[in-house]
């Protein structure tokens, strides 16, 4: 079995033979559509969202709206971002490639790059770089802020829900699939299968802070008092599937 984070390396996976299809009335059961491969070779078990976080200090959340509206000259040398060559960042790209058409994610991300972001090559680094006023806001995974949270519950930095009336924000998975020359498949589908179930869902959340991948497991508390969402629907998949032209968006661009 091959078990690994975001859904951009679970399709390259996939689309280099490594992985076998497998026909499972539990997995398709527990695991949303949009949350697995489309032919069943690999499937999401835990979601993080790729957001925006702000300083409660500094920043109102009247003041968010979007990912596009970063680059709104306000925002102009306040902005703390990973460069593109995080995979992370690449399926972003990519999934709003998926959601928008390529033309407009350029032109979003082009106002991000016209607003001269500090880039900081790790998420915890940027909203420890927010929470001391390095920058007033940024985009990171969900689960980074939480293990931060955790352990300082003042830790002043929030996350923001973008595209709310729009596309949704930006989910990913940490997930797996049967390598396609296993020589225990059944163990391996059963182990899978099980993963899926809302008794592993509930551990696997409480012990990564991600949200479950199962509709009806609830989020660990620190999550839900975060409110809940409109998610990105239009299939994590789009991680790799868009991802060449992610990058090849990223250096017409100018993000580095």
């Amino acid at each position: 079995m091959l078990l690994t984070v975001d859904a951009g390396n679970l399709w390259n996976a996939a689309r280099e033979g490594l992985l076998a299809p497998v026909t499972s009335t539990a997995l398709e059961a527990n695991i949303p559509a949009h949350l697995r491969d489309p032919e069943n070779r690999w499937f999401g078990l835990a979601v993080r969202a790729r957001t925006i976080m702000y300083s409660t200090a500094r920043v109102k959340p009247s003041d968010l709206s979007t990912y596009e509206a970063l680059g709104d000259p306000k925002w102009k040398g306040r902005l703390c971002l990973r460069t593109s060559s995080n995979l992370y960042n690449q399926s972003l790209l990519a999934s709003l490639i998926k959601q928008y058409g390529e033309p407009a994610t350029e032109k979003m991300v082009r106002g991000w790059i016209a607003n001269a972001p500090t880039y900081i090559n790790g998420d915890t680094q940027i909203l420890e770089a927010i929470a001391a006023g390095r920058c007033d806001g940024g985009i990171t995974n969900t689960y980074y802020l939480a293990r931060l949270v955790s352990n300082d519950p003042s830790f002043a930095v929030a996350p923001f829900w973008p595209d709310q009336n729009a596309g949704g924000v930006h989910v990913n998975v940490s997930g797996a699939g049967i390598t396609a020359h296993a020589t225990n498949k059944a163990q391996a589908l059963a182990l899978l299968e099980y993963l899926s179930t809302p008794e592993a869902q509930a551990i696997l959340a409480g012990a990564s802070f991600e949200y479950p991948a199962h509709p009806g497991v609830p989020a660990h508390d620190l999550l839900k008092k975060w409110g809940t969402f409109k998610a990105q629907t239009a299939g994590v998949a789009a991680a790799g599937e868009f991802q060449a032209a992610a990058v090849k968006l990223a250096d017409r661009a100018g993000y580095r």
